[in-house]
Parts: structure tokens; sequence; C-alpha cells
């Protein structure tokens, strides 16, 4: 029954997000959900033994111009989630991918099959009633393979944000659900826009992404004030301290390091070279997507509630807020954006260094690409699922989620 209540309660997670909490959600109910996870066996990358020379191996050079779609498609690689909402990997050789379900579970897909029993199993803890809560975010430690820990983001029974560290058991399929520590407690004033992603950036440190706190424009002004930890992404050290400490350049002296967001749901680090990609959740007009260089300075402002993408929202924004370096409006039924991650795989050489993102509503993929000394976009795939997530394995292929229940890979045809 709890499995059927999430399915009806929760018909339009990501639509709401996009506009005031006064808009209705779809009257649309998601498809069943399969009674058996299945699993479609994909082609297993084989290892190669080291070559000893004196002369490194080159790394390929990063896509100029995009390839042409039609000889890539996305193949379904597993099916019968309930409302996937994140993919990830443990980095720790195993191969495995990590599925997160909104309701408060996260699967594990291994040799070939879903594993019938969660790594972790929260469902009691996570609530509530609102569209866009739940379990929503994971990451695991960069030396996971020698600590255990994994972290994740979640609203509680309350409706607030809990961002909490674990650690795996004996059994490393499973994880140890009395090992919660709880690291960030975050009042949420409204149930909409809450966020939800985690990643490790190069330095080691956690971030976390905050959305405004909800309703619609932001009516407390959460995104500008800096005192707050709502409309942010946060970073702290969770290798030192108890549970964390803050990082000593964080600009504020809080866990913040960069304002200015509206609903940042998914935020990824180009594994090659550092670099932040934020997909931002517009208000009413208009989705972006935000980019910082590695080593960029902390203290980012990204402009919101003065600036919905490039175009002004409300007053006169201040100077040096960072412009997004993709946008795209709400005609032809788009209505959310889902930040994704840059390709970084060896299967698809053609798109390496291309950034993947796509819109919840209509299915539509898009690649960024630098050009010159400015951004290019454009229209990849039009798929027609409902995008939740991206993700990629260990090998840096990549996936991605349809809130519906299935999970897919980029692939040559």
């Amino acid at each position: 029954m709890r499995r059927l209540f999430w399915i009806l309660a929760a018909a339009a997670l990501f639509l709401s997000a996009c506009a005031p909490a006064a808009t209705p959600p779809p009257t649309s109910t998601p498809s069943p959900v399969p009674a058996t996870l299945t699993f479609t066996p994909l082609p297993t990358d084989t290892a190669i033994p080291p070559v000893e020379t004196a002369t490194a191996t080159p790394i390929p050079a990063d896509a100029t111009a995009f390839p042409a779609v039609d000889g890539f498609q996305w193949v379904p690689a597993a099916s019968g989630f309930l409302r996937p909402v994140d993919i990830q990997n443990a980095g720790d050789g195993s191969g495995r991918l990590f599925v997160v379900e909104q309701a408060g579970r996260i699967l594990i897909v291994k040799d070939g099959r879903v594993s019938p029993t969660p790594f972790l199993n929260i469902i009691d803890e996570v609530g509530s009633s609102g569209n866009e809560q739940g379990l929503l975010g994971l990451a695991f430690h960069p030396r996971y393979a020698e600590n255990g820990l994994f972290f994740i983001n979640y609203t509680d029974r309350s409706g607030n944000t809990v961002v909490a560290r674990f650690k795996v058991s004996a059994d490393p399929d499973v994880a140890d659900p009395a090992s919660e520590t709880r690291l960030l407690y975050v009042q949420q004033p409204f149930e909409n826009h809450n966020g939800g992603g985690l990643a490790f950036g190069p330095d080691g440190y956690l971030y976390a992404g905050l959305g405004d706190g909800g309703s619609g424009g932001d009516p407390l002004g959460n995104g500008q004030n800096t005192s707050v930890l709502l409309g942010k992404i946060l970073r702290i050290d969770v290798n030192s301290g108890d549970p964390y400490t803050i990082p000593a350049d964080n600009p504020f002296g809080s866990e913040v390091w960069a304002y200015g967001l509206r609903n940042p749901w998914r935020f990824s680090f180009d594994r090659s070279t550092g670099d932040l990609w934020i997909g931002d959740v517009g208000q009413g007009d208009w989705e972006e997507i935000d980019f910082l260089p590695a080593g960029f300075p902390s203290g980012a402002n990204f402009g919101w509630n003065y600036m919905e993408g490039n175009h002004p929202f409300q007053g006169m924004a201040p100077m040096g807020v960072v412009s997004p370096v993709a946008e795209y409006d709400h005609t032809e039924g788009r209505c959310s954006v889902t930040g994704g991650t840059v390709y970084r795989g060896a299967d698809l050489p053609e798109w390496r260094g291309i950034y993947f993102f796509g819109d919840y509503c209509t299915g539509t993929v898009w690649g960024v690409i630098r050009s010159g000394s400015g951004w290019q976009t454009q229209v990849l795939f039009q798929t027609g699922l409902r995008i939740s997530s991206f993700g990629v394995d260990e090998a840096g292929e990549l996936y991605v989620a349809d809130l519906q229940g299935t999970i897919l890979r980029l692939m040559r045809k």
C-alpha cells in the first residue's frame, strides 16, 4: 500500500518545481510499476592490462562539435523502479549502479540484475506528502572502498531537509540503517524547492544543493540572503570535526559556498576537469544551466531572484552576477530542467567533454559545448521520458532516469 500511496501522492514532482505553489499538479497518473525488477544486460568493458612504456597515454581531446545523433540511442538498462530520482556509482571497482527511489530506498544493479534486497531502506523516515519531497540525493565518499561511508539528502516526516551519513554493513550490498549520523538539518518553510543533489568536489569536500524554500518567486528572499542555507550550494568538510567542519575559505563563515539559486535539483562536477555544472529550475519562463570552472572563488551569486536565466525577474541585479551558459523557455510543453553531467566514458569518444541535460516534462535532451570563447547548445534527443536525473557508471558511461521507472544508457546503434 505504501508504494501505491507514493505513486498517487507524488504524481507531479518536477512539474511543480518550475511553477508557483498555486499551480495545480498534472492530472495524469504514472504508469504502473512492474511487480518484478528487470535488467537488460549491457556489453561489459574488458580490462586492458597496462603496457610498460616511457610515454604516457595521451588524454583524448574533447569534442569540438556535436556528433550526428542518429548513430546513437538510449537503451533500457534496468526497469521496475518506483520513481527513480538519482543514479550513482560507488567508485569502488565493483561496477555496481545505485538507484535512488523517492520513497526512501536505494537499490543496486549488480552482475546483470537488480538486487531484490535494498542497499538502504529508510521509507519510515522519509516524508512527507509534498510532491518534491523524499529521498532525493546520494553521494559516496571518495574513499568509500576504504571507509564504507556514503551520504544522502532527504526530507523527513515534517518536510525538513536532512543531510546524513551512513556506513555499509559487513555485507557490501547492504548498508547499516543504524549507522545514520545527521550532518545538516534545515527547516523548510514550504513543500517545494528542496533541491536534493549531493556531490563530492575535486577538493574532497561534500557539496549539497538546497532550493530557496519554495512557494513561488522566493517570497522570503532566501536566494540572496547569505545568512540562511536555502537557495544555496553548501560545502562542508566531512573528513574532520564532529560531524563536520566548515572550510576556511567558505565566503560567509558558514556552510554557504554559492548563492542566488532557485532550485538546484541536479548538479555535478566534471570528473576530468573539476568544473561545476548546475541545473537550476526556473520560475515561470526560463530554465538555466550554470557553470563555474574549477578553481573559481567561492561566493558566486547566480542571480535568483533578481534574474530568471538571463532575464530580469525582480529588482535590479547587483554587479558580478554569474550568468548561465545555457537556458531554454517553456514553450512546446517544456517545464523543468534536469541537470546532467559531462560525458567522460571510453565507449563513445565522439561525446567526450559534452555536457548533457534534459527537460522533465518533454524528455528533450540537450548538449552544451564550448564554442570559441562562448558556448553552443543543441537539442540532441527527443526521448519522451520523464527525465528525473542523469548518472554515470565507474567507466564514465552515461545513464538517464525516467521517473516512470526505467534507467537507460546512451549507446551506439
